[in-house]
């Protein structure tokens, strides 16, 4: 029994908080769970210790933290581990500039970073769809994003295994070309689907391009879920965007509890449907968005022979939040890999499918080492049921709310989803042939891509509504 009983694997990846931030105080601190003592700080800019701290209640405020969103380039990430942008090869993280680099996010264009809020984190009744079904299942407490970078390198990470070298969001390199998950599925003929709100970031994948119609809206996925339609994977993307509603990706300053609803519909589908004995679910973040955590990122194995610059992606990043939840694991499972062994980070997803599936070889030597997840599956027969359903905190927001989120500008990802929009091809009426074509003048620079300017929010989301309905004819 274990992962072999397992048929559909469903992955929902949220957006930039840390281990800490979210589930820091799930358990007490033990031997068992590396969660927060509540003693941890970073300094101030004058040397001053700012703690841990939470946020009481549950009011937008408060839900909402960190606010503005910290950094979360290269550079950034390198001054909160390191306390330098620029750290020696020989260097050990110390967890001890995530402070300092907030506070300098305020000569960049984001006023009033308070020192404390990089530092704040969430309690479990706050978040209480992550944390209970982390406590009726399983929580992994040392699950590293796969690289110290931004957003697309670890959503590329957990397709393809590598980010191809490039360690920021933008500039952008189209077309990213890296072998995916996906296309071994593909190999063997094995279903999949992409679930998405508003635009998927796996749309990037040039080798995805001619399997459209696996990109289904998320309204699907309940459909899917609850009639016993689910493909063997399934990849789940929030919505990063507002239009009728606000985005429920997490990605501070966005409210966590409309994530949590997310979470909670996802599940509940799950729970509902007939293939829920077979289903693994894992949820989880691309990387910490500059929030705090204590544990120090471990070395990691490149994702190729031929090292690549500035960074060789020979490190993981910063921990991030992980549950898992399946009735073949026992409740109140804490997942560790083995001290002294390779941790979990994103490729363990690749690790699991392609050892579920029999997909071939790996994708990268980074995939090649990660563990899979069949450990935490320790349940002879799926008799861990879990809650019937989960119900999230009550959060609807106030017109002026959402008037003044299409107002907003854009973060970093989200510039980087229009420039996404921008290159794909107008249409895949045409057929192979035109998306060939399109991705040939790609590749040698013969295609003038005009994206238009996005001043805010509410822009973006027309440019990308209109980019998109050529592709997708529910939008």
């Amino acid at each position: 029994m274990g992962l072999g009983d397992i048929d559909h694997v469903v992955v929902l990846m949220l957006e930039n908080r840390s281990f800490d931030s979210m589930l820091g105080t799930l358990y007490p601190r033990s031997a068992q769970f590396e969660g927060l003592a509540g003693t941890e700080s970073n300094p101030d800019d004058a040397g001053k210790p700012v703690a841990v701290w939470n946020s009481p209640g549950t009011p937008q405020a408060s839900m909402s933290i960190p606010a503005p969103d910290p950094g979360e380039q290269f550079t950034d990430i390198n001054m909160q581990l390191f306390g330098t942008a620029t750290p020696g090869p020989s260097a050990a993280p110390t967890m001890s500039g995530f402070v300092r680099n907030y506070l300098a996010q305020g000569g960049s264009g984001k006023p009033n970073c308070q020192a404390n809020a990089v530092m704040h984190h969430f309690t479990p009744a706050q978040l209480p769809v992550l944390s209970g079904l982390a406590k009726a299942f399983a929580v992994c407490d040392h699950w590293f994003a796969s690289a110290p970078c931004q957003t697309w390198p670890n959503r590329f990470f957990v397709h393809t295994a590598t980010a191809n070298g490039y360690e920021n969001n933008t500039p952008t390199h189209f077309p990213y070309e890296m072998a995916s998950i996906f296309q071994q599925l593909e190999a063997k003929a094995y279903p999949w689907k992409v679930y998405f709100h508003d635009i998927p970031q796996s749309l990037t994948l040039a080798g995805l391009w001619p399997h459209i119609g696996n990109f289904r809206l998320f309204e699907e996925f309940e459909k899917d879920a609850r009639s016993g339609g689910l493909p063997a994977y399934s990849f789940i993307e929030p919505r990063y965007f507002s239009d009728l509603a606000l985005p429920n990706d997490q990605h501070s300053p966005h409210v966590v509890t409309l994530g949590e609803q997310l979470i909670a519909t996802v599940y509940n589908a799950l729970r509902a449907g007939p293939q829920w004995s077979k289903t693994l679910l894992v949820v989880t973040y691309d990387e910490h968005g500059g929030c705090f955590d204590h544990v120090p990122p471990p070395a990691a194995v490149p994702p190729g022979d031929t090292p690549t610059a500035p960074f060789n992606f020979d490190r993981y990043g910063v921990r991030v939040p992980a549950v898992i939840v399946s009735p073949f694991i026992p409740p109140g499972t804490i997942l560790r890999a083995p001290a002294r062994s390779t941790p979990y980070d994103h490729t363990s997803i690749i690790a699991t499918l392609r050892k579920r599936f029999d997909l071939g070889a790996p994708l990268t030597r980074r995939d090649a080492a990660a563990p899979d997840l069949s450990a935490v599956l320790t349940l002879d027969s799926p008799s861990n049921d879990g809650p019937a359903n989960v119900t999230a905190l009550d959060y609807a927001p106030s017109p002026s709310e959402i008037a003044a989120a299409h107002m907003a500008p854009l973060n970093d990802h989200q510039t980087a989803l229009a420039s996404l929009a921008a290159h794909l091809p107008a249409t895949m009426l045409l057929g192979a042939a035109h998306t060939q074509s399109h991705l040939e003048q790609l590749r040698t620079g013969a295609i003038s891509i005009e994206q238009k300017a996005v001043r805010n929010i509410a822009a973006a989301t027309h440019f990308i509504k209109g980019r998109l309905r050529n592709l997708f004819a529910s939008l």
